[in-house]
């Protein structure tokens, strides 16, 4: 019997194409037909894709006119929160990242572990029928080791090009946004007036967006310090600066511009560079958390505290890697990093820790549970129930004009929507790029099963088993 058909959006390439792609591989040699591709050109056609389960990455306010549209269209909506493995404290993370409306669409939540479950649990507004599946997520699958095969070619391709060198993942996008209307606040329009949120600020109280802006804007300052500093300590080592998908990479390419020894990239998935990485230096960045996983030796530069957000906020990425309080004891933790007198962190109750907050470290990959549960969800049916005429036609019209006022945005300055910030977080690849990244996860699971990839518009990608 035919199954239901899903669709997997991609927002920032580099971070989710590659997991997400695997994700599709496991759903095709189940039968289970995937849309996959850039998010924002795929929502733009969804009037144009039959009924299929939609796994959106988030439920916020900003999710409520896609979500009503997908349901008159005929779709079903299934949700893990991209943001969720290192999240801000409830109160805050409930209004930022969860909408009470949006929710009501939702039939089934995917967590990343305990945590995230515990999390959601609490959430007021969390209908009663909605189930949350403890599956862990695709991006835990590739940082285990059996996955890491897919990623050698490039990680070896690394090591040649830069020899040695310690990476520098930044996180800023809060103080430093691609497009400055995404920074917690905007410049205040008459000198004296308080400064007006910015898209980065939505759900957050003043109080937490200016102390969490007066927070990343010191830390911003160290990291910019740091990076020449570490050239200088360590001459044997390249140092390469990851910006966050959604920084300004410029400020960090002035910094290279004075220097001999810095690169600065956002190519590609993080984890090969991770395996070709001497070490990691970050602050509060996701990155620890997967270089812990990777047992990549992390470093977290904190020359600024704040207790609220260091070990509130950020307390997973920065208590799974060697903490570092001022210059001089990052210099002597990396040469003991690199002298092999230190390696990455560890400890049971770190373990414990990670075990709580990410599923499927081991036994199947989170790929195949979330697949389980999609079998189990599409269980007798061969498709989903058809809307009535109307409803299919109000969808119809109201994402054609969605589309149309998008357009009309993306000419705006300090649009998220303007062509060059969405081509920043999804470049795109061709169908012969996409099949050799899915010959190489089939290699690497040893799956045999033969799949087909298909053009299916720009940006997105149909495939199945054949």
């Amino acid at each position: 019997m035919q199954k239901i058909p899903i669709i997997i959006p991609v927002e920032n390439q580099v971070r989710e194409l590659d997991p997400k792609l695997l994700l599709a591989c496991v759903a095709a040699r189940r039968g289970i037909a995937s849309i996959i591709g850039s998010r924002l050109e795929i929502d733009f056609r969804i009037a144009s894709f039959p009924g299929s389960i939609y796994l959106s990455k988030s439920m916020t306010a900003r999710s409520i006119k896609m979500f009503r549209i997908m349901r008159k269209l005929g779709h079903e909506i299934a949700v893990w929160d991209e943001e969720a493995l290192v999240h801000m404290q409830p109160e805050t993370y409930f209004t930022r990242r969860l909408s009470a409306e949006a929710i009501q669409y939702v039939s089934h939540l995917f967590a990343w572990g305990r945590e995230n479950a515990e999390l959601w649990g609490e959430y007021p507004h969390l209908p009663e029928r909605t189930p949350i599946h403890i599956t862990g997520n695709p991006r835990g699958d590739l940082l285990r080791t059996e996955l890491h095969p897919y990623f050698e070619e490039e990680a070896a391709a690394l090591r040649k090009r830069y020899g040695d060198f310690i990476l520098v993942n930044t996180n800023f996008s809060n103080v430093n946004a691609f497009v400055p209307g995404l920074n917690l606040f905007l410049p205040p329009k008459n000198p004296g007036e308080p400064p007006p949120f910015g898209r980065g600020a939505t759900g957050m109280s003043r109080a937490y967006a200016e102390g969490l802006r007066d927070f990343k804007q010191a830390v911003f300052e160290d990291i910019k310090a740091v990076i020449p500093a570490l050239e200088q300590a360590f001459p044997d080592f390249t140092v390469v600066v990851r910006p966050h998908p959604t920084e300004n990479p410029q400020v960090y390419h002035d910094i290279a511009a004075g220097c001999a020894r810095v690169k600065v990239t956002n190519e590609g998935n993080v984890i090969p560079w991770l395996m070709a990485a001497r070490a990691l230096v970050h602050n509060s960045c996701t990155t620890g958390v997967e270089a812990y996983i990777m047992q990549v030796p992390a470093v977290t530069f904190m020359a600024s505290r704040d207790e609220y957000y260091d070990m509130g906020y950020y307390r997973l990425p920065n208590t799974l890697s060697h903490r570092c309080f001022d210059f001089e004891q990052l210099r002597e933790t990396l040469a003991s990093i690199f002298s092999g007198r230190l390696g990455a962190p560890d400890g049971d109750e770190r373990n414990e820790m990670m075990d709580y907050y990410l599923e499927a470290r081991q036994g199947p990959l989170a790929c195949e549970r979330i697949v389980d549960t999609l079998e189990t969800i599409m269980a007798g049916r061969s498709q989903l129930p058809q809307p009535p005429v109307l409803d299919r036609l109000a969808g119809s019209y109201k994402a054609n004009w969605r589309r149309l006022v998008k357009w009309y945005k993306s000419h705006l300055p300090d649009s998220k929507y303007r062509p060059e910030f969405q081509r920043h977080r999804y470049p795109g690849l061709t169908l012969q790029e996409l099949n050799e990244r899915i010959a190489r996860i089939q290699k690497v699971l040893g799956d045999t099963t033969a799949i087909r990839a298909e053009q299916a518009a720009e940006y997105i990608f149909r495939i199945r088993a054949t």
